[in-house]
């Protein structure tokens, strides 16, 4: 594969001069479009007031809000100027925000109202109580100093910010000549998105990506996909993560295709946005196809345009996999592996797989893109079959964690390999399984079990809808293995019937100790089950038993 040195603002424009009137961006729930050449006109206006606003090359601009239709248009306008968009997640709360503001020294944040049952703008003027009696744009905080600028992502007006109408129109009066100057010292090596990794565990660090490592993921991962030009792509994942600003938004922008936008993951927009669109291709984590396959009105939606699209974000169950591909017309339904680290694809299934591989496998490399598997101790690399670390090296590694120099070097080592800290084998044919995290593997009185084979086999049983495996404290053994089982509606499945189904079938020592149903999983915004937070639940849980 031939690696790519274009910028986002190069390939915006020239989508904008080929391809002027084609859809770019759609919200089919409120029948809002952009063309390539309406929304490369508003970017360029919003890129000019932000230039008046003295936000340059390599500042940082934060955006705290959902999948709002201007969300793309700030982090496009901030990479034309050379500025680095921080992306925040929607479930932070005061003090997330407090801590990402200061260490990503950010000069400038963008916000929406709120997402769910948070107040964004409360929070800033909670964090920023100087914000109501500045002059815009010369905000004086101390404990931001740092911060210039607070912007709201819409009409309202909010005391000490500016709003996104406003800057827009007054962009539309100025001169091209400082946009065009400032385009023109963009390099494809510069950062031009910061994602704070998801604090799963110990504090979130800044993961600087470069165009050059996100555009050419994207590019590689529509290769995969077999993308072409004629491509809609259904994005329902969070767009502040790797899934949506990557493996959505640079497929779609280097092949010049379309995107159809959900602001909130719901399962019925969803279905309905790929009907009324006619959408080729819908991305999502294992959860999400989950609550599509099962909302009672599925049967209805006429989903016979798909053809493709991603199920990444956590480990995949096989019987979703299956489901996907039948029932929603994904024939050609592809995993893709990896961390924000790695851009984040480091390997992936091909369409050209067998359905076998692509329901079994995380696949191969990525294009141009080295994996090995490595002994977690030396570094070492591992012959097939033999369990392992998984490290990737090429193009896609970060350049680093942002003011991390130590917290780098323990991620990439001196020969420039990224460290996954997931564990994973490989076959002969290069083929990789992804069995387990590091830290997520059980050790029960000194049998290493990996909750993942566990979940498997769990996943075979007819009344469970989605199943965690995580350690559960114990003094006998150290650790013991519990099941968090969410049934699927009707079911009167028992913690007896789950252990019958066990027995015989898996080692006694992987049979669950602990069976808990739940209702839901504690995740992150971007989809991903927090291991820690299921064995903080089984202590909570077994106590009140």
């Amino acid at each position: 594969m031939d690696l790519i040195t274009t910028t986002f603002g190069q390939f915006l424009e020239q989508w904008a001069a080929l391809t002027p009137e084609k859809d770019f961006i759609v919200y089919p729930d409120r029948g809002l479009r952009f063309s390539y050449r309406i929304f490369n006109d508003r970017v360029d206006n919003l890129a000019k007031s932000m230039l008046q606003l003295g936000i340059g090359k390599g500042d940082k601009v934060g955006v705290f809000a959902n999948n709002v239709p201007d969300w793309l248009t700030y982090f496009f306008a901030t990479a034309k100027i050379g500025g680095v968009l921080v992306t925040i997640n929607t479930n932070y709360r005061t003090h997330e925000l407090e801590y990402l503001i200061k260490n990503s020294d950010l000069t400038t944040l963008c916000l929406v109202n709120g997402w769910r049952d948070s107040d964004y703008v409360q929070m800033v003027y909670e964090l920023i109580p100087e914000l109501k009696e500045s002059q815009r744009g010369f905000l004086k905080s101390d404990k931001f100093p740092e911060l210039n600028n607070v912007i709201f992502m819409g009409p309202e007006k909010h005391r000490g910010m500016f709003n996104t109408p406003e800057l827009i129109l007054l962009g539309s009066q100025l001169d091209d000549a400082a946009l065009l100057e400032a385009a023109a010292k963009v390099s494809c090596h510069d950062v031009v998105n910061m994602q704070y990794t998801s604090g799963t565990t110990g504090f979130p660090k800044g993961v600087m990506l470069t165009h050059y490592n996100i555009l050419n993921n994207g590019n590689a991962t529509a290769s995969c996909m077999n993308f072409s030009a004629d491509e809609r792509l259904c994005v329902c994942v969070p767009l502040f993560h790797c899934f949506g600003c990557v493996l959505a938004l640079c497929s779609i922008i280097t092949r010049g295709a379309t995107m159809v936008i959900v602001e909130n993951f719901d399962p019925l927009t969803v279905l309905a946005s790929v009907q009324k669109e006619k959408c080729t291709a819908l991305h999502g984590v294992p959860t999400m196809f989950i609550s599509e396959l099962n909302h009672p009105m599925f049967p209805m939606f006429d989903l016979s345009s798909l053809r493709t699209g991603i199920m990444a974000g956590s480990l995949c169950p096989i019987e979703t996999m299956k489901s996907v591909m039948e029932k929603m017309n994904m024939k050609e339904l592809i995993i893709v592996y990896g961390l924000t680290e790695s851009s984040p694809g480091m390997t992936a299934t091909r369409v050209s797989d067998s359905p076998e591989i692509r329901s079994t496998t995380v696949g191969r490399a990525y294009p141009a893109v080295e994996v090995k598997v490595a002994d977690p101790e030396t570094g070492k690399e591992l012959a097939p079959g033999e369990q392992g670390e998984l490290c990737c090296r090429g193009y896609n590694v970060m350049k680093g964690y942002y003011k991390n120099e130590e917290a780098t070097a323990n991620a990439i080592d001196v020969d420039g390999w990224l460290h996954s800290g997931d564990l994973g084998v490989m076959d002969e044919n290069g083929y990789f399984r992804v069995t387990g995290r590091i830290k997520d593997m059980i050790i029960r009185g000194g049998e290493n079990i990996y909750p993942r084979e566990i979940e498997n086999y769990l996943y075979t049983h007819p009344e469970v809808e989605a199943v965690e495996v995580a350690g559960v404290a114990s003094e006998k053994y150290g650790e013991e293995v519990g099941a968090f089982i969410r049934r699927k509606a009707g079911s009167q499945l028992t913690e007896e019937d789950v252990i019958d189904f066990c027995r015989g079938k898996i080692a006694r020592f992987k049979i669950p100790k602990y069976i808990f149903f739940v209702e839901e999983f504690p995740m992150t915004a971007s989809g991903k089950i927090q291991k820690y937070k299921l064995r903080e639940m089984a202590l909570e849980m077994r106590y009140k038993r």
